[in-house]
């Protein structure tokens, strides 16, 4: 079967409005110049559009023209290789969804180990931050409460207190695995986040944990000015906290 009977095939049998990549045509690295042209005759008919390089849809049509790809299924594309975790969304669109802002995101953030095109196709834009870590399945809720730590001053419409009161509480359900892991995936992070997280864990937890680590990758004469106040958090005076 010829490359472009090949692809026209493929592309049949997805979804209105999902967006693939080559990978989901079945076309060897052989011929990828020859699907490129044959894709590129497709978007020229109106059948296809690009959303970034690699990455089209089949347009959806509506009585007021073409609608964009669905967002969560394009989302899924950037935040999985094939059934592989290798990002999660951080920023704003986080941070809105873990209750610490009412302030909604026009730009999606994604946090990941691999290089990815921004999309900017309508209302769908995302931004790329560079994960701390390598990012799997199991420890990206954990990433995501070390970023609102790290921003922890940047969040906007929100407080440095009122963002302590929703955080500690979820820390507070970790488990003792969570907790181990997020100590260690801290020692990656900014010097603020380390501080931060073991005045969490020391003032919740008692001497539950060995902190040992994260009091050492610190050093003793760096104050850390996070504006928070020993009323929200008593052990902030431990790590140089103000």
């Amino acid at each position: 079967m010829k490359v472009a009977a090949q692809i026209r095939k493929a592309i049949e049998r997805i979804p209105e409005s999902k967006p693939f990549g080559y990978a989901d045509l079945g076309i060897e690295a052989t011929d990828f110049y020859s699907a490129a042209k044959a894709l590129e005759r497709l978007q020229k008919k109106g059948a296809l559009k690009k959303i970034a390089k690699g990455v089209f849809y089949k347009p959806e049509i509506s009585v007021l023209g073409a609608l964009p790809p669905d967002y969560d299924s394009l989302l899924q594309n950037y935040l999985y290789e094939g059934d592989k975790r290798t990002g999660y969304i951080t920023g704003y669109a986080l941070y809105n969804q873990l209750s610490l802002t009412t302030q909604m995101a026009f730009t999606t953030t994604i946090a990941s180990n691999r290089s990815r095109k921004k999309i900017n196709i309508g209302w769908i834009k995302t931004n790329n931050a560079k994960a701390y870590v390598q990012v799997t399945e199991d420890n990206y809720p954990l990433l995501g409460i070390l970023d609102a730590i790290k921003d922890i001053k940047s969040i906007p419409d929100s407080s440095v207190s009122k963002i302590l009161k929703i955080l500690i509480p979820k820390i507070k359900k970790y488990t003792k695995k969570d907790i181990e892991n997020s100590i260690k995936f801290a020692l990656k992070y900014p010097p603020r986040v380390r501080a931060l997280l073991g005045a969490i864990i020391e003032n919740t937890f008692k001497n539950e944990f060995d902190l040992m680590a994260l009091k050492q990758s610190l050093n003793p004469s760096t104050i850390y000015k996070l504006g928070i106040m020993q009323i929200d958090l008593p052990t902030v005076k431990n790590w140089n906290i103000i």
